[in-house]
């Protein structure tokens, strides 16, 4: 069963923000994340909803996890992504 994603729009604009080669790395993070369930991905602390984190380098991806949809809340590298 595949998942499906829903972007915000401030996801968007902080992925577009990105030079193309990092961009790049995200999406392809993202999918072996949806497809292997592989990845560095953590719960956050005292964040309720529940909100996750996959780190791919120095860029943090946080979203929700619900049944069947991953929402991907915003896309900042590592120094702004928990503020």
């Amino acid at each position: 069963m595949s998942r499906k994603i829903v972007w915000s729009d401030r996801a968007r604009a902080g992925l577009r923000a990105i030079d193309q080669a990092t961009a790049l790395r995200i999406l392809h993070a993202l999918a072996r994340m949806l497809d292997t369930g592989e990845g560095d991905v953590k719960r956050l602390q005292d964040v309720e909803p529940p909100e996750f984190r996959l780190r791919v380098g120095n860029y943090r991806v946080r979203f929700r996890n619900a049944d069947n949809t991953i929402e991907i809340l915003c896309v900042k590298h590592r120094r702004e992504a928990y503020r």
